[in-house]
């Protein structure tokens, strides 16, 4: 067991410099560059002038240029949220993992292991999804026709994986499900409108007006449903009040005092009225609902405006306007959906494109330069994060997070003579030549020390077979010093597999001289069937002397076991081991 505990922290300010350096710094060079080839290449094909004057670009429905205009702003304020520090930490565990909660097993299974991915590359990803929204955004935004045609089929696609992944498909799945708490997911709405982007503007101004009224319609239906059953504590009153629990609970973020005023305000009248406060909702929905299904054949723009109103209201009070905090990652559901509704108004439908005051020339131009810059943030954002994903090992950042850097150390590495599991001599650097991975281990231990093995057998089995390295493991338990205790723990936790593994013990007055060498605390008494001990590897170089001092905290999760494999590989690397 471990003696030293470093905090864990979202915003761990080695991770965070590591973060900010790689999306401001290297990943910028990489789009720049991405940037000009595009730009070269569009300029001698001579295309770059041809950018947005397509016949489908020029006469674009006004409903789809606002569409565009909409969901690439909402797309750009997605990717700056995730600028924020805590996201390469804290975005898998904060955010997905708690979504997990609830979730059919399948469900659980894909989103645990979005969670160990994610963790196993936190700076990559988080750079990548960062830029590719932006990209998405951008690209949205200045771009018609065929491209605006792909990137809303990528948009549609992107937003997919996030919300069965990243929203654990809305949280349709959870008993605390309600439209006042992001039912059914912010992305969802993402995929609508990108869906509706990538059609023709023959099709899209046939039905999209109709169809996306009647979409959100039945949406809002389904919303009474959930309001109305008594599991969700609408129908409480007082603090059991489902709305002013969430209250309670979401102001405790740090956000503008007027905000969590208007949102405890709301909350405590929401327990005051109890049934009566939940009635009101219904009636909102209700109304919405039935004037949303008719209005486009009525032409009404009424249940459009009811549904916006009371979006916004119950944005604030319900969804606490989620910009607050260091892990919000969207605006919540109701504002892509409110602004979902309002693209489709009916009057769209019969509106001329939306004419530009910029001449044509010069919003080409520049149109295509920052489509250029954009589209190379996607293409940067897409191989970067697919190579981490499918092709590099896993980065140390979750074990320096937990554990902090390593320290540089050229002492000489205290020298000693044990018996290994053999029942054989073994002194330090007895090997000519190789450097030695040196650790501590508890043989009746069931919680660090073998996540501590595991990492033992992560590193050997990740070098070639005549790597000069020997692994070496002191006993660390005052109690549990003979051969069949340590050979019991190498038999179950595989360690006998290991080419240049040595488990070495010997009398306690030995072991407690290597302890004491180095500054290992080993505390125990006989009634403790472990011992709690400081967890620490050393790397010891062929000369004898120390090169690494490694605090080792392990992780528990797959990520992290990786994780620490990852930094351990690196140290010894950069040891010089080949």
């Amino acid at each position: 067991m471990l003696m030293h505990s470093p905090a864990f922290s979202y915003t761990n300010p080695f991770i965070v410099s590591i973060f900010k350096h790689a999306i401001y710094v290297s990943a910028v060079l990489w789009i720049i560059g991405i940037a000009l080839f595009l730009v070269l290449g569009a300029t001698l094909a001579k295309r770059i002038t041809l950018f947005n004057l397509s016949p489908d670009g020029v006469g674009e429905p006004r409903a789809r240029t606002y569409l565009r205009f909409i969901f690439g702003a909402i797309w750009l304020i997605d990717g700056i949220l995730q600028f924020q520090p805590s996201m390469p930490l804290g975005m898998a565990t904060g955010v997905v993992k708690p979504m997990a909660v609830g979730t059919p097993h399948w469900l659980h299974s894909l989103m645990l292991g979005g969670v160990g991915i994610w963790n196993a590359h936190p700076i990559a990803l988080a750079v990548g999804t960062a830029w590719l929204q932006i990209g998405i955004g951008v690209l949205l935004v200045v771009s018609n026709g065929k491209v605006s045609r792909f990137v809303g089929a990528l948009s549609a696609a992107w937003a997919a994986l996030i919300w069965l992944i990243g929203n654990g498909a809305g949280g349709i799945f959870q008993s605390t499900s309600s439209i006042l708490f992001g039912w059914p997911g912010a992305t969802l709405f993402y995929v609508i409108a990108g869906i509706w982007l990538a059609t023709s503007n023959d099709f899209f101004i046939k039905n999209f007006s109709k169809w996306t009224l009647r979409i959100v319609s039945v949406i809002s239906a389904l919303a009474i449903i959930l309001q109305v059953l008594p599991d969700r504590g609408f129908w409480h009153g007082g603090n059991s009040n489902g709305l002013t629990q969430m209250a309670q609970t979401m102001t405790q973020t740090p956000q503008p005092h007027i905000i969590s005023w208007i949102v405890l305000k709301i909350g405590t009248l929401s327990g005051t009225m109890g049934g009566g406060f939940n009635v009101l909702i219904i009636l909102w929905l209700a109304v919405s609902a039935a004037g949303l299904w008719l209005a486009h054949s009525k032409s009404w723009q009424w249940p459009v405006w009811v549904f916006i109103a009371g979006s916004l209201f119950f944005w604030v009070v319900g969804e606490d306007a989620p910009f607050w905090g260091g892990l919000a990652t969207d605006l919540n559901s109701l504002v892509p959906m409110a602004a979902l509704t309002w693209a489709a108004l009916s009057k769209f439908s019969t509106m001329p494109p939306l004419q530009r005051r910029i001449p044509k020339e010069m919003r080409s131009l520049s149109g295509a330069v920052f489509a250029a810059f954009a589209g190379a943030a996607i293409i940067f954002s897409v191989v970067s994060m697919g190579w981490a994903a499918l092709v590099a090992s896993p980065d140390s950042s979750i074990f320096i997070a937990v554990n902090g850097p390593a320290q540089v150390d050229n002492a000489v590495a205290p020298t000693f003579t044990l018996t290994d599991q053999y029942a054989t001599s073994y002194s330090l650097n007895e090997h000519k030549g190789n450097f030695t991975l040196l650790t501590f281990l508890d043989p009746k231990c069931w919680t660090d020390c073998p996540l501590l093995a595991n990492q033992l057998q992560q590193v050997e089995s990740s070098l070639p077979k005549d790597a000069k390295l020997d692994i070496v493991a002191v006993v660390a338990n005052a109690y549990a010093t003979d051969l069949p205790s340590l050979n019991k723990f190498i038999n179950e936790h595989g360690l006998g597999a290991m080419r240049h593994f040595y488990f070495v013990t010997g009398n306690l007055a030995s072991l407690q001289a290597v302890w004491n060498s180095y500054g290992i605390n080993v505390a125990q008494k006989k009634s403790d069937k472990m011992s709690v001990h400081s967890d620490y590897v050393f790397i010891v170089g062929p000369d004898g002397h120390l090169h690494w001092v490694i605090p080792d905290n392990p992780p528990e999760n797959w990520a992290g076991q990786h994780s620490s494999s990852s930094e351990l590989l690196r140290l010894l690397h950069q040891s010089g081991l080949k």
